[in-house]
């Protein structure tokens, strides 16, 4: 049996090549820390109470009438109410006007959090107003919307 000669280099850079890349993910699971673990897998062998609950008690704030200009905030909490720790690795809104701050470090099962929204409605239309801030955790879904509302008022200065 006769090996070509170019047959030999090519195995051997495979070989080079594959070798390096298991090297560099062993090397980088052992960098990240698991920090956020996720119990349900494909295989269905893992149960939902041993995930992370955020049970909020409310989702929906109105901050009622209001007068353009006014910057109002809000405080949702939350309870962990799962079997594991829960971390939110996000907190986005749909508008540059509402910007939010949450608790950032893992919330046990049966501890507390909250999500601080702040709304500015400068420069905003009269009328009824509704913005929408997206939490991601590592709960299933992975994402809970809460919303606050308003209705703004532009007072007539022309007295």
């Amino acid at each position: 049996m006769s090996i070509c000669r170019f047959c030999i280099p090519v195995l051997v850079v495979f070989t080079l090549a594959f070798s390096g890349c298991k090297q560099k993910a062993d090397k980088e699971q052992s960098v990240t820390p698991d920090l956020v673990t996720n119990p349900v897998s494909a295989s269905g062998k893992q149960g939902k109470s041993e995930l992370p609950v955020l049970e909020f008690d409310q989702i929906k704030h109105e901050f009622g009438l209001i007068v353009q200009g006014e910057q109002l905030s809000y405080t949702f909490k939350f309870k962990n109410t799962g079997g594991s720790n829960a971390v939110i690795s996000q907190v986005s809104s749909t508008c540059g006007c509402t910007i939010a701050d949450w608790t950032k470090h893992p919330i046990k099962p049966g501890e507390s959090g909250q999500v601080d929204v702040i709304f500015n409605s400068s420069g905003k239309p009269a009328g009824y107003i509704s913005k929408t801030v997206n939490v991601l955790a590592n709960t299933q879904p992975n994402t809970i919307q809460l919303e606050v509302t308003a209705e703004i008022y532009i007072p007539d200065n022309k007295k």
